[in-house]
């Protein structure tokens, strides 16, 4: 659908990925995922040896890694310094430290530059795109066609959380994935720049007793009626 901008927000472990795949895949649009960008400068950093809890030394170097973001639905990823590091972001290592990193305002400045160029080429190439993230409704895309809210109960998040470690790496914890979804809800809701929260606009949907295919359904009934 040429020009279509949807933007949708909610805490870690919601969905939002499977989602917005899932609402891409069907109307044919581009697939932004800024989580995995903001991953890929956390890996980068720990990589780097940058200290993470130094928002200084996070700051001064968050400008080097060359950062691409694979926006097909069906083979998304991302790699940086062109190095493919799609599976490698998803280590728990990067998920303890992001929210750290994301909430570094120069980081911030650069990804939301990368992520508005993005739409700017899919619009161009004739198509539209649909961006998830955290800010996306408030801060990188506010003026979309569509804003939603994806939430679930931290529950289900932790139990869908600790099964994709478990695919992953033959490992899984609840406790743990819930311990770390606690914490991460409270940087990214608190952090001074670009909270995380519910666009005034945006529609809410609770996904925590949906499938995947009822949330994309939700999703796409709530498309304006000219882009239905």
């Amino acid at each position: 659908m040429s020009g279509l901008i949807i933007a949708i927000d909610g805490p870690s472990g919601s969905g939002k990925s499977s989602t917005s795949r899932g609402v891409a895949r069907r109307l044919g649009l581009h697939y932004v995922d800024t989580g995995a960008m903001y991953r890929a400068m956390t890996w980068w950093m720990l990589e780097q040896g940058v200290d993470v809890d130094d928002p200084e030394a996070v700051a001064a170097r968050c400008g080097e890694p060359v950062i691409v973001l694979r926006d097909d639905p069906t083979d998304p990823g991302v790699s940086v310094d062109d190095q493919d590091v799609s599976a490698d972001i998803r280590d728990a290592a990067v998920a303890d430290a992001v929210s750290r990193v994301a909430a570094v305002p120069e980081v911030r400045e650069r990804l939301v530059r990368s992520q508005r160029s993005m739409v700017d080429a899919a619009i161009t190439a004739g198509t539209g795109v649909v961006m998830e993230g955290r800010d996306i409704g408030t801060v990188v895309l506010p003026g979309a066609d569509l804003k939603i809210y994806l939430t679930a109960d931290v529950e289900a998040r932790a139990a869908r959380r600790a099964l994709e470690e478990a695919e992953r790496s033959g490992r899984g914890s609840v406790a743990s994935a819930h311990a770390n979804l606690e914490s991460r809800d409270a940087l990214d809701t608190t952090r001074t720049v670009s909270p995380l929260q519910q666009a005034a606009d945006a529609i809410a949907i609770d996904g925590t007793h949906l499938s995947l295919d009822e949330v994309i359904d939700a999703v796409i009934r709530a498309l304006p009626p000219d882009a239905q």
